[in-house]
Order: structure tokens, then sequence, then C-alpha cells
């Protein structure tokens, strides 16, 4: 990759001051030494990921269903991270489409996609789309993975409402390497009926927030022996080191994700020339879209795999430079010289468009509401068992016992969730489903206010916390996983497993059988790869109509209907309703043996 990737990560990389110092890792007044080499902060340019576009489009000539499909090669390439007057050479990376971020994908509401991922690396991958219902065999089972060779398509339903996913590694014992590597990028579904007051097009700009640690030679140090964390004193911004950006006087939404492998964040903004002044701005979306309202903030907590919707107004600081900070000392996040900077935005100009710059509105969405309920029918902890990484000290490996989980489909429960393991922290990543944020006790001891206005996918448990999440296991059933997001504990095997059990929904027109429950379903397993991109002539004529008639995605609308309706007829009983109650335990049981 000589072109896109580089010119992604590096432009106007010749001007920057940087000087490679020896690795020491002595700690002065709270703040370690550098590990990479030194690198002066808002030299170069931020650079928004390109967006991917459609290979083949098919529509199904009965019900209308379109899909659209896209090809993405995982693959090695150079770039020059640290600028060539440093001497530094450049960084190997494993990237999608030989590029860090990958491509962005940006979807419509309404329109199915199939995405090939083929395998030109030489490692496995899995990839797992990351705020997306996807049915259990491309929803990127950690042992389903396509080997180098191989490819695998991956069809995705994009029925939920607007909100920034991301896709990302998930392959069984080395999704930190991967992940770090490159193999991460934006999925950005979009709604026609989303609200039209909020900033887009030029103004909306995803921001992909890493931490990372660089060798001397410029190549990054890998994760791979690591057992607690990789910190990283690099902070990129879409592949870039601190970057900057010129705007205009006017409203930006910033899409922001922490894409670290170990490292949380909590944000605030200053003006350069008041650093100790926080400047306010606007959460508006969060992991599963919009907010219910707008949420005023001084700061803002993120961690690995969160996503968080952002609202800034450039125009009360015309002609100044703001800046995006990072508080030091927050949770057990190690301190090095600049790791408490972000990026920084130059106000310059005037603006070019008043699309979208009006005022925010006072409601964003209506949110579903998962309902209440007293009862809390599961408690998870998150710890450290013999120097692993366990929940109820239970890992993925444990294949007899680490489905901990299995929740009726469309049955409503509360889990809580424990940070037990001392001095670490854990964001908790529950797959399929959004949730609700209940309530946190120990240490920040209370739900932010935009948690509050947010439905999740990921929420982060702080050292000694206790969250409580809610949510209504819906709208499919299969086995998914759970897992912490720090993805050195992931891999160290801070993962498990549900199995959100079909109900009976047949007299609703929907058979009750299990064919997209299995998450290890053969038929759906990569397959060798001729080391040629895809033949549209056979993916429209074929793939995508083999994929529009499957049924795999009924209208969620209704099924999530159909799956109420069912519950005001057949309550459940000890939080199990009665034709799940009467299946045999053994046959449950036997949905643990995915490997």
């Amino acid at each position: 990759m000589h072109s896109i990737g580089s010119t992604l990560l590096h432009l106007s990389f010749l001007a920057h001051q940087v000087k490679a110092l020896p690795q020491i890792t002595a700690a002065k007044n709270g703040i370690r030494d550098w590990l990479s080499p030194q690198y002066t902060p808002f030299q170069a340019p931020l650079v928004v990921p390109p967006t991917k576009l459609p290979k083949a489009t098919y529509t199904e000539p009965i019900n209308g269903t379109v899909i659209d499909f896209f090809e993405i090669d995982i693959r090695q390439f150079t770039a020059q991270t640290y600028p060539l007057s440093s001497g530094i050479g450049p960084t190997t990376y494993v990237g999608y489409d030989g590029m860090a971020p990958g491509p962005t994908l940006r979807m419509t509401r309404g329109r199915e996609a199939v995405v090939r991922f083929t395998n030109s690396a030489s490692r496995p991958s899995s990839i797992h789309l990351h705020g997306s219902y996807s049915r259990a065999p491309w929803d990127g089972w950690a042992d389903d993975v396509t080997n180098p060779g191989q490819f695998k398509d991956y069809y995705y339903p994009n029925s939920q409402p607007q909100r920034t996913l991301w896709y990302h590694d998930h392959a069984i014992g080395i999704t930190a390497v991967n992940a770090y590597f490159g193999q991460a990028g934006f999925y950005i579904l979009t709604d026609n009926n989303a609200p039209t007051t909020l900033p887009t097009g030029d103004y909306d700009i995803p921001l992909m927030i890493s931490a990372k640690q660089f060798q001397s030679n410029g190549k990054l140090f890998s994760p791979e022996a690591e057992r607690d964390s990789l910190w990283g004193d690099v902070v990129t911004v879409n592949g870039v080191p601190w970057p900057f950006q010129n705007v205009e006087p006017r409203k930006y939404k910033f899409r922001l994700l922490d894409a670290s492998v170990s490292r949380s964040f909590k944000l605030y903004l200053v003006d350069a020339a008041r650093p100790n002044t926080r400047l306010p701005f606007h959460v508006v979306g969060g992991d599963a879209g919009y907010l219910s309202q707008p949420v005023q903030t001084t700061s803002l907590v993120i961690s690995m795999a969160e996503r968080w919707e952002i609202v800034i107004d450039f125009a009360l600081y015309q002609g100044k430079s703001l800046i995006l900070m990072n508080e030091r000392d927050f949770q057990t996040n190690e301190d090095y010289p600049e790791t408490h900077k972000v990026m920084k935005w130059v106000v310059t100009g005037t603006a070019t468009s008043q699309v979208g710059n009006g005022p925010l509105p006072a409601t964003l969405a209506t949110l579903p509401d998962p309902g209440s309920r007293a009862t809390v029918d599961h408690e998870f902890k998150f710890e450290r068992n013999n120097g692993e990484w366990r929940i109820n000290g239970v890992g993925f490996e444990d294949i007899p016992n680490r489905i901990l989980a299995k929740p009726p489909q469309g049955g409503l429960e509360k889990w809580r969730l424990k940070n037990s393991s001392g001095g670490w922290s854990h964001p908790i990543h529950i797959h399929l489903i959004d949730f609700k944020v209940v309530s946190r006790v120990g240490g920040r001891g209370a739900v932010e206010p935009y948690e509050a206005a947010a439905l999740k996918d990921v929420v982060y448990l702080g050292e000694n916390e206790e969250v409580e999440v809610i949510a209504k296991y819906q709208p499919w059933a299969g086995v998914y996983m759970f897992h912490c997001h720090n993805l050195v504990h992931e891999d160290h095997d801070m993962m498990a497993a549900f199995n959100v059990t079909s109900v009976n929904l047949s007299s609703y027109g929907y058979p009750d059988d299990a064919t997209f429950t299995d998450p290890m379903a053969a038929i759906w397993r990569a397959k060798p790869w001729n080391g040629l991109p895809a033949n549209v002539a056979e993916i429209e004529s074929t793939v995508l109509p083999l994929f529009a008639g499957l049924g795999a995605y009924p209208s969620t609308a209704n099924v999530e209907a159909a799956l109420a309706d069912y519950y005001t007829t057949h309550p459940m009983v000890d939080g199990i309703p009665p034709n799940v109650k009467a299946r045999s335990v053994s046959a449950l049981r036997n949905h643990n043996d995915f490997s």
C-alpha cells in the first residue's frame, strides 16, 4: 500500500520536530517518561478515512429488499508515522484495504449489506460489527475465524436507528494484536427520519482515538506478550498522532470512538490561550444512536469501544485554537508526557454553509423503554484469578461452562456487573442488545447524565464500581458473547457467552427453528479464496439472491411486537417463559459446545 494507506495516516509530516529516545519507564511526579520516540503534538493534519463504495446492488423482486455488496481485503502495509527527517523508519500495519483506520462503510437504514472480507494477511481474523444486531453466524464469534487465503461473507441487517458502529477484529486470542495493528474501521448507519438540524456532510466527522506505543525503529510495540494492559504513550486520531484540524466558525458533529487496546479517556475542551478553563459542548449520541435529548457537559468519559457523538459550536471561538484534552490520573491509566492531549482545532475563515447549523433540538429521539425490573437476574464478577482474567471464575476457553446466562428471546433481564479485580477497570460489551444503565455504586458513584439519556452496548466499569444494566434480549435467538473490551483482558480470558433461547412464535408467522442461532454453523463459515476480486456477475446472480432468500432478517419491529404480545399471554416464571422452561435442560446445555 503506497497511496491511500500512507496518505490516510500521514500527510505533512516533514515539518515535525521529533527526537528518538531510549525506552525509559521511570516515573516522575506520577508521569512516566516516553516509551516511544518523542513526538511533538499538533504538527500533522487530521485525515478522514475514505468512504467505501458498494461493488454491486441487488433488489429482491418480490419484497423489494435491497442488498449492497462490499469487498474488503485484510492486508499488510507500511506508512511513515514519524517524519522522514527524524530518521525513524516506517511502521508496519495490517489493515482493512491496506489502511488504518479501514475505509468507512456508510449505510442507509433499510438497505441490507453483505460485506466480503478476504484475508491476505498472516493471521486469522474474525469480524465483529460492533453495535449491530447481526444474527449469530455473522456476529464475529471468536472461534469463527477466516484464515489466511480464505474469505467470509458477512450479512448485516442495517435496520436499527441511526448510529455510529464500527467493525473490528474479534479472533480468538489475538484480538488485541489484530485490532491494534490496524483492523478497525467506522460503519455509519444513517436514517432518513433522523433529525435534520444536526451537522451533516463535511461537518459530521468520525474520530477514532487510539493510544499506541512505537519502538525506536518506528514499528509498533506489540501487545502480544502483554497480560495486564498496553496503555500507549502516543495518542492517535484516525491514525495520526495528535493531529490538528482547521474548522469553520460553525457547529460540527464529531463521532468519537475509543479504539485503544487499554486506555480510557476523560475528555474536556479548552481554549489554548486559557488552558485552565473547561469549555462546554453537547453530547447528542451514544452507542445506540441519538440520546433522548442533548446533554451539555464540560467533560466526557469514553472507554474502549464506546462511541459518543458530540456537537461543538466553533462560532464562539473565531480565530482561536481549541484543544481536546484528556484528564490525567483518571482511573487506572498510566500517564505519559503527552497523553493529556488528544487533538487541536484551529477556527479560521467563515462558515461556508448553514445546513445543520441551527439551534440543537430539545428532543433528539424517543428511546425504546426496556421497562423496569426489581430482580437482578445475573450478577457477574469481573476479576483476576491466578493471573488470568475471568467472569465469575469462567473464561471463554472453558467451553463446557462459558455460557453464563440463558435469557429468553424478548425477555427482560437486569444484570449486575461488579469490578472485583482490584486496581483495574473494565469496559463491558454485551453483544446483540442495547441496554439501559440503571445504576452505578462505588467509584464514580452515579450514572453520568449523558449515560442516563442513552442506550448503550458498552458500559465502563471503573475501579471498585458496581453497575446495573437492563435490556430486552431481542430481536433474535442465538448464542452471543459478552466480555471486557480491554483487549488484553479479553484475550486472556475475560470473555463468556449467553444463549438467547427462542420462544415459540409460530402462531405469529415466525417458525421456531435454530437456523441462525449457531455462530459456528458450517454453511456460513469461511471458504477458500482464489486471491481474485469478487466476480460481480456471480455476486448479482447467485450470492445476493441467496442471502435475500434466507429470511434471516424479518422486520424487527414486527418481531418485537410479536414478542411483546406473546408475553402478555405467557408471563414469565422465575424469569423463564413456560415454553422455554419446559424445554430440555440438556438441549440448552448443548449450546455451550461452540468451538
